[in-house]
């Protein structure tokens, strides 16, 4: 009985073969664009969804570009739960062309790679970038894009700290799990500021942000608090946050694009739904008569509903099937495409579930009133449609 329901389901479905193609294809390009604008939503929040839960970021409390004295270390060093502490500076160099946009931070080589220990480093290169004072650590997808080999020279142009700045690349760094940011280029502090010394002295023995590493997640707060006391009221006051905090105060500066990506996702899959809807309406119509045959030979409005409700979930789930399968290399190119742009872009689980779910609402929903309609269709009226 159930593969006889299936097999009719089945016939139904592909009987008009033209609509059902152009159906299911609009459902493949539906359900693609919203995996694909879903993965954009993700990578907008990678880094804050990589972040460390016993991380903590100190800057300036007025604003990320003011800088703070590195002599503040040693009195956060001090404060009660910080297990470790590292310093970071944004670079902002230019590789070759302005369009070739990647991340580049000075860092203290030993602590920065402690505290970060999801940036993965062979160790003997390693040691080979900490003994080389132009020595830098790319990240694999950074070496792969721009073709970066162990050895090469590469130069940046500077802008926050114009002149020509000459590069070894000493290492590669993998990522520890699949969000890791693979996309940085980190370099010595000590070679940016003794570079400063000399070029300009005003600007030297200064950071970007301290990184701190907490003993324990309970203690985050207490320490964040402790470490801006530390300084109140002081030339430089700090700002000190979770490290996921920090990179959310990005992506709020972008919250309007964030939104309207997720406006369109959403209108997309509402259109694909009455296209979906307005092809099972017609297919309903069409076959009046032959759902009045149905219900006069026996058969209850329930198993003809479920025979349409079928038909439609058939076409929705093959078009979703399709869409979720294609959503992965499109995703691969899409990322390829966009080089450094997006250092982590990955289709997720959350993505694919909800692309199911998609699918199965357009089914439903497009089935429904085309089944209210039939099961409220008269016998007598249906029959009358033969011919």
């Amino acid at each position: 009985m159930l593969t006889a329901f299936l097999r009719m389901i089945l016939r139904n479905a592909w009987r008009h073969r033209l609509r059902a193609g152009l159906t299911v294809l609009g459902m493949v390009v539906a359900i693609l664009a919203y995996g694909l604008l879903g993965t954009v939503v993700d990578a907008w929040y990678a880094g804050a969804e990589g972040a460390s839960a016993n991380r903590l970021i100190t800057r300036s409390s007025i604003s990320l570009v003011f800088p703070l004295p590195l002599t503040y270390r040693d009195r956060i060093r001090g404060v009660e739960g910080v297990r470790d502490l590292s310093w970071a500076s944004w670079f902002g160099g230019i590789y070759k062309e302005p369009k070739n946009f990647f991340a580049q931070f000075a860092v203290d080589g030993e602590s920065y790679f402690r505290i970060y220990p999801e940036f993965v480093v062979d160790e003997r290169a390693f040691r080979d970038f900490l003994r080389d004072r132009r020595g830098c650590v790319v990240g694999r997808k950074l070496a792969e894009t721009y073709g970066f080999k162990v050895g090469d020279t590469l130069t940046l142009k500077g802008t926050i700290y114009p002149g020509n700045w000459d590069f070894v690349v000493r290492a590669i760094y993998d990522g520890a799990r699949k969000g890791t940011d693979q996309s940085q280029m980190l370099f010595h502090w000590q070679y940016l500021d003794e570079t400063i010394k000399q070029r300009y002295p005003g600007r030297a023995n200064n950071v970007g942000v301290f990184v701190t590493e907490v003993a324990s997640p309970d203690q985050v707060a207490a320490v964040s608090r402790a470490v801006d006391r530390e300084f109140a009221n002081s030339r430089a006051e700090t700002l000190t946050e979770t490290e996921k905090a920090f990179q959310l105060s990005f992506v709020a500066m972008t919250e309007a694009i964030v939104v309207a990506i997720r406006i369109v996702s959403y209108l997309v899959i509402f259109i694909i739904m009455a296209v979906m809807a307005n092809t099972m309406a017609m297919t309903a119509r069409e076959r009046t008569a032959e759902y009045a045959t149905l219900k006069a030979l026996g058969f209850a409005p329930a198993f003809v509903g479920l025979l349409i409700l079928g038909e439609s979930l058939m076409l929705a789930l093959t078009g979703g099937a399709i869409g979720i399968a294609l959503t992965f290399p499109v995703a691969d190119a899409f990322a390829a495409k966009m080089g450094t742009l997006f250092p982590v872009f990955n289709v997720s689980t959350e993505t694919v579930v909800l692309q199911i779910a998609c699918a199965l609402t357009v089914g439903m929903v497009a089935a429904l009133l085309p089944m209210l309609r039939v099961g409220r269709l008269r016998i007598v009226d249906g029959l009358r449609a033969v011919g």
